[in-house]
């Protein structure tokens, strides 16, 4: 039974919200399915020239994720894309998903931002339909989901909810973004709902696991807290997919070092940028 909503506010395109997958997945492991996740897409660019009007151009870009890579230690590759990105595509791809196989919603909006951190162009329709199969999504239904009147509806939900900061997100200005409509949300703001009596805290923003931890025993003191896992292996084999070592890292309650070091005896790795993923032989 959940307990607890958490609406995430992301983009598979943002390098933010990827370094903070380490504390939602801790939060997948400590609260299991006590929570339920609700992802909106924020819709970071409508066009490529979005960002070039800004003058934020692919080698602007590649400084930008060789910084937060390194900052992070997730898998982010930061060599110089051929283009910026129109995020308004992977983003309809993920509410297409919500409107018709919500249960492959998650895992394609975080396939989508894999691909994209190692390099991908996410909004190629070749590239999506790639996705798509790898995920267990028919690339053909989701192309014509993709244009569906009511997943561009929700799609432009989305988009207008993150431009609608709550007076709480409003009070941390420093944590909101400029938008064409005044300020909204960066990637990943949290809003926390605790179902059945309207109770809510709202988190803008890249924030440290603890402060999630905290609003959690706040909204929902009763809530029930995992134990720390036994073993990086118990992770991996919980998670049912290839995870980052800081992501690993962050669930285990170990250091990078640590983690690298004890996948390394029972995991297979794929690097990506100055990491990699793990994943169980077989």
């Amino acid at each position: 039974m959940t307990t607890l909503t958490i609406r995430n506010y992301t983009d598979p395109t943002c390098p933010w919200a990827f370094s903070a997958e380490p504390a939602r997945w801790s939060l997948l492991w400590l609260y299991g399915d006590q929570i339920e996740w609700q992802p909106r897409m924020v819709v970071l660019s409508e066009s490529p020239d979005d960002y070039l009007a800004e003058d934020f151009t692919p080698a602007r870009q590649s400084g930008a994720l060789h910084t937060i890579q390194r900052r992070f230690g997730m898998p982010i590759d930061p060599g110089e894309r051929p283009r910026m990105l129109a995020s308004v595509i992977p983003c309809r791809a993920v509410v297409a998903a919500r409107l018709h196989a919500p249960e492959l919603e998650r895992g394609l909006l975080r396939r989508l931002a894999v691909c994209g951190m190692a390099g991908e162009l996410i909004d190629d329709p070749e590239v999506i339909a790639r996705i798509a199969g790898e995920v267990g999504l028919d690339p053909e239904l989701l192309a014509a989901w993709m244009d569906d009147p009511a997943v561009e509806d929700a799609l432009r939900a989305d988009q207008a909810a993150a431009r609608d900061p709550s007076d709480a997100a409003l009070a941390l200005d420093h944590k909101l973004a400029d938008s064409e409509d005044g300020r909204r949300y960066t990637c990943p703001s949290y809003e926390v709902f605790r179902n059945g009596d309207g109770g809510e805290l709202d988190l803008p923003g890249f924030q440290p696991l603890a402060t999630y931890e905290a609003a959690i025993a706040n909204l929902a003191p009763e809530i029930e807290r995992r134990a720390t896992p036994e073993s990086v292996e118990d992770v991996l084999a919980w998670a049912g997919e290839s995870l980052a070592t800081a992501e690993v890292a962050a669930v285990s309650g170990i250091d990078l070092l640590e983690a690298r070091e004890q996948l390394a005896r029972v995991a297979h790795g794929t690097p990506v940028g100055a990491d990699g993923y793990w994943s169980l032989p077989g």
